[in-house]
């Protein structure tokens, strides 16, 4: 009898301890494989003649996040924009040149583990890394809400969705952006215990609803990545007026390029009358 009752202690001790180093695992995989950062900023936005400004954000108490501030003479507003979760601002500066040709000066920075940003990323250090730029918009260069858009590209949008709920900016356009985390998990992974995903959630279903500001949801059915269906039933659940829907071609980090002409159409149909030129 107490042979079998310590036998059965060790199985539930055992038992727990697969689910506890299971669950362990799974936090450091998931944090490597949302954020895998890069470190080299090999290029800026110099190599295309454009002025800029170096910018450090403190965040907390002893970190600091590294952005540029690129203007543009004659601007319709100002671009805070959050990139998606591979490598970092040195990658994007095709996408700031683009928004640049939409008309806007742009922020551009990195989260916390990425570029020159100290620290490690993570869900929290993300939201406080877009308040901090926000905070450098708004109060350090006083730009009015009014007058900046809010963009955000995939793992940005959830970004961007999260601080939208809390401001009230110009516009709000996200892209190839998720439902969630554990969404996501479970779309590309069905076979993954997607309740164990606990660490990074990023719900933007149980967010977008509260975003007061005009919205432009821009998604590809052909995205192999973050599901269409994503993009959709984010513009469902949306409550803000006015909110549109951009469906464009191509996969997740294409899709804008391989729907260039569209993809210009639909920002300036959306942009012309909250932030015109």
């Amino acid at each position: 009898m107490f042979s079998r009752y310590r036998r059965g202690v060790l199985t539930v001790l055992l038992v727990s301890g697969f689910i506890l180093t299971g669950y362990f695992m799974i936090g450091i995989l998931q944090t490597k494989m949302l954020f895998p950062a890069t470190r080299d900023i090999y290029r800026d936005p110099g190599v295309f003649g454009w002025d800029f400004e170096d910018v450090w954000l403190h965040v907390g108490e002893k970190e600091r996040s590294h952005g540029w501030f690129i203007p543009l003479e004659g601007a319709r507003g100002v671009a805070l924009f959050s990139h998606g979760n591979a490598g970092n601002i040195a990658d994007r500066l095709e996408s700031i040149g683009l928004l640049r040709e939409f008309g806007f000066s742009v922020f551009a920075y990195d989260y916390g583990g990425y570029g020159k940003s100290s620290g490690g990323p993570s869900e929290t250090r993300c939201y406080q890394d877009i308040r901090a730029a926000w905070k450098y918009l708004t109060s350090d260069r006083a730009i009015s809400p009014e007058q900046i858009l809010l963009f955000g590209r995939s793992l940005g949008g959830a970004i961007t969705i999260d601080l939208a709920t809390d401001v009230q900016p110009a516009a709000v356009i996200v892209e190839s952006t998720f439902l969630s985390v554990p969404d996501v998990a479970k779309a590309v992974f069905p076979w993954l215990p997607v309740y164990w995903i606990r660490q990074h959630r990023m719900a933007s279903k149980e967010k977008i609803g509260r975003i007061q500001s005009p919205l432009l949801i821009v998604h590809s059915k052909e995205d192999t990545l973050i599901p269409f269906s994503h993009g959709q039933k984010l513009y469902e659940l949306a409550t803000a007026s006015p909110k549109a829907f951009l469906e464009i071609r191509g996969d997740h980090n294409n899709g804008f390029v391989t729907s260039i002409e569209t993809y210009r159409a639909g920002w300036e149909q959306f942009l012309a009358p909250v932030l015109p030129r």
